[in-house]
Formats: C-alpha cells, sequence, structure tokens
C-alpha cells in the first residue's frame, strides 16, 4: 500500500543552509544563505519553519531550536558537477549533472552568437551582458521602441533572456525570437540551460513592467526521472511555478503558472483542498531572483516571513496520508560577492499529521533522494541511469 497519497514538495528557490565541502572550487567561500540572511536583519519572525525544525538543522541568529520539533530534517549536499536552478532540481528528481551548463555571465555572448541570431530574427542585438531586468529595460526599453532593435542579456544563470515590447515587438513575434535562440544554442559551445522570453509594457524609464506571460524554453532532460516514473504509472503530477519550464513538460500532468512565490503558495494551498494521488511539485522563485541575485538579505528575509505564513495555511489542510517536504535547488547568499548562485548544502524537511516521531536525520549525498523517496512511496522504481535511495522508512 501506499504510505501517502498526496506528496508536496516545495522548493524555496536558492535557500541554502552553508557551504559544501567542494564550494571553495566554485568561488564560495564562507557562503551560507539562511544563516547570514538572519545575522543581516534585526529579528527573523517564521514560527511554522520553526516548528518544523529548520533552526534545530541549522542555526538561526533569534530563531530558537526546539526540544519537539515536528517534522524530520536533515541537509542534502549536491553530487551533480554545478549550482544553478536546472543543475539542482534535475538532481532531486535523479539525473547526475557532470557538465555544467555554459554561462555568459562575465563575457556576453559570442560575437558569432550574436550576429546569427540578428540574422535569422532580422532585428540588430542590443544588451549583451549580464544584468537585472529592471535595469536593461531602463537602459534599452526606450532605445527598441524607437529602433526595434532586440534586447538580449544572460544573468549569473545558464540563461538567454530576450525582452520585448507586448505593444512593439508583439507577443508572437517574441516568442519566434526565442524558439529560434533556442536552436541555436543546441551548439556545445552555446549550450544553455534555458531561453527566457521577457515580455514587458510601459512607454518610458521607470515606468517599464515585465508581464506574467513570461516564457522559458529549456533543454529537455537527458534521460528520464522520477517524474517520469509517476507519470507512466498514472499518478499527477502536478507543476506549479517554474517546474514545467524546467522540465520542458517532461513528466507532468497539469501546469500552473505562478505570478510571485506569493501566489505560487496561494495555489498549492487551492491544489491542497483538491483529490489528487500523486506529486505536486512547487518552485518558489522570488527567494532567488528578486532577492538573492539581487543582494538583498532585508527583502529576502521578508519573504521568507511571508512563506512561513502561507506554511501555516498549508499545513493546517495536510491530511494524515499527505506528506510535504521542504527544500532548495542551490544557495544564493544575498550577503556575498558578486550576483552569482552560491555552492551550498540545502534543507530537506518532511512532514505528515501521521508522524510518530521527528528528529534529524544527518546529512545525505545527494539531492536525488527526494525523488527516489517520493517514487518508492508509491510502490514504483526510478527509472535507469539515475542516482538517488529513497529514505521513506526513515520517516514514521
Amino acid at each position: 500500500m501506499k504510505r501517502y497519497k498526496r506528496v508536496f514538495t516545495i522548493v524555496l528557490d536558492s535557500l541554502g543552509i552553508g557551504a559544501m565541502k567542494d564550494s571553495e572550487k566554485f568561488g564560495d567561500v564562507g557562503v551560507d544563505t539562511l544563516g547570514n540572511i538572519a545575522k543581516s536583519v534585526s529579528a527573523l519572525h517564521i514560527p511554522n519553519l520553526q516548528k518544523l525544525g529548520l533552526a534545530n538543522l541549522h542555526p538561526i541568529d533569534n530563531v530558537d531550536s526546539i526540544s519537539n520539533p515536528l517534522g524530520y530534517f536533515a541537509a542534502l549536499n549536491e553530487t551533480s558537477v554545478g549550482k544553478d536552478t536546472m543543475t539542482g532540481h534535475w538532481e532531486m528528481m535523479g539525473l547526475n549533472i557532470q557538465t555544467p551548463f555554459k554561462t555568459f555571465t562575465d563575457t556576453g555572448f559570442p560575437k558569432e552568437l550574436i550576429n546569427e541570431l540578428e540574422k535569422r530574427c532580422g532585428r540588430k542585438v542590443v544588451g549583451n551582458k549580464s544584468a537585472s531586468g529592471t535595469e536593461i529595460l531602463d537602459e534599452y526599453g526606450e532605445h527598441e521602441i524607437a529602433t526595434g532593435d532586440m534586447i538580449v542579456y544572460t544573468s549569473a544563470d545558464s540563461v538567454l533572456q530576450i525582452c520585448g515590447h507586448e505593444k512593439y515587438m508583439g507577443l508572437d513575434n517574441l516568442y519566434k525570437y526565442c524558439e529560434i535562440a533556442r536552436e541555436l544554442t543546441m551548439k556545445d559551445e552555446w549550450k544553455v540551460g534555458r531561453i527566457i522570453a521577457r515580455p514587458y509594457v510601459g512607454e518610458k524609464k521607470g515606468e517599464f513592467k515585465r508581464t506574467s506571460n513570461r516564457h522559458d524554453y529549456a533543454l529537455k532532460p537527458f534521460g528520464k526521472t522520477a517524474l517520469d516514473s509517476l507519470k507512466e504509472a498514472g499518478f499527477s503530477v502536478i507543476s506549479v511555478g517554474k517546474i514545467n519550464d524546467i522540465f520542458d513538460g517532461e513528466g507532468i500532468t497539469e501546469t500552473h503558472k505562478s505570478k510571485s512565490s506569493v501566489h505560487g503558495m496561494e495555489q498549492t494551498i487551492e491544489l491542497a483542498e483538491k483529490d489528487f494521488i500523486g506529486l505536486c511539485f512547487v518552485n518558489l522563485v522570488d527567494f532567488d531572483a528578486l532577492w538573492g541575485h539581487r543582494r538583498n538579505p532585508q527583502g529576502y528575509a521578508e519573504e521568507l516571513e511571508k512563506f512561513d505564513k502561507n506554511l501555516g495555511v498549508l499545513l493546517s489542510k495536510l491530511k494524515d496520508d499527505d506528506l510535504l517536504i521542504l527544500t532548495a535547488d542551490h544557495g544564493n547568499d544575498p550577503t556575498y560577492i558578486g550576483t552569482d548562485h552560491t555552492r551550498e548544502k540545502v534543507p530537506f524537511i518532511a512532514y505528515s499529521p501521521s508522524f510518530n516521531k521527528n528528529g534529524n536525520l544527518g546529512e545525505f549525498d545527494t539531492f536525488a533522494v527526494i525523488g527516489a523517496t517520493i517514487v518508492d512511496n508509491f510502490e514504483l522504481n526510478m527509472p535507469i541511469n539515475t542516482i538517488g535511495y529513497s529514505i521513506l522508512d526513515k520517516l514514521n
């Protein structure tokens, strides 16, 4: 018999809990996203995360550990070679990424790629550097409206992003240009993890706003994952946030786009009120996109507090045969130098109203214990050539 009818796995995008042993090789020394956020603010009010055991797992300034936490908790190390979104999520579901995705943070995209993109799209490219989405619009938005040039930029992630004004470029054209960029970046030397369409509206600097019509064109996973095992066996695999984009729809049965991390939790709470058998897989991106990359510990702390409030609502909706897993895909220490992700351990917190015990499970050597545990719960096997092992028997 399946132990849990529904599994809710929520990724707090970038909530690392301290450097891994090999973090220095990735340029990350003394990084600790959660710990350094707490040190940077006067207080961090996260009572629901606290009662699940987060402060027992990792010291948090001004948040006490408790004597009888509700959940099981552990630290997960990353086996794959990387510290990006796709690598983290793909490993959770069983893939071992040993060839990092290409990044162009320091150099911009090669002239050969830009020339080919201009030729195929019929538009000149401006930008071609690493920048935040709001900054690049303030710098080039008026220019694009006036000239028809196309804004291309990147970030610390393995991404190529194209901005397009919904009125002057049009969504159909923007999506077409992104499809061309995806085709071009299938070459090994240009292979980025995602092409992202970034539509916006507004007429002048300071008033430009990105819209919710963003669309990601991701690489397909190079092999089957835990999601495929679930879908092929007839179970629901419900995506909330950018999960569907990260896996390019592979193994997904139902998709819900989110306008924000708060909205993503509201969607998850609504799904908890519905009947299904399988997995609800959630990514909450604002921690990373709005606060980690922008090196804003105060904003990150406030986002955590918003999450914690909605977590309390979700906990009240869970049934005895539900399992909740909270985790992250990498770190993004907002107190660290630069704007890149940070190579960190991530939390694993598991809770069910039916738990008889709780406690610290220690450390595991791969994020893939998550996918393997979920698949085991539904009495399935992981696909061939995947990594990970179940810890379901430790959750009781």
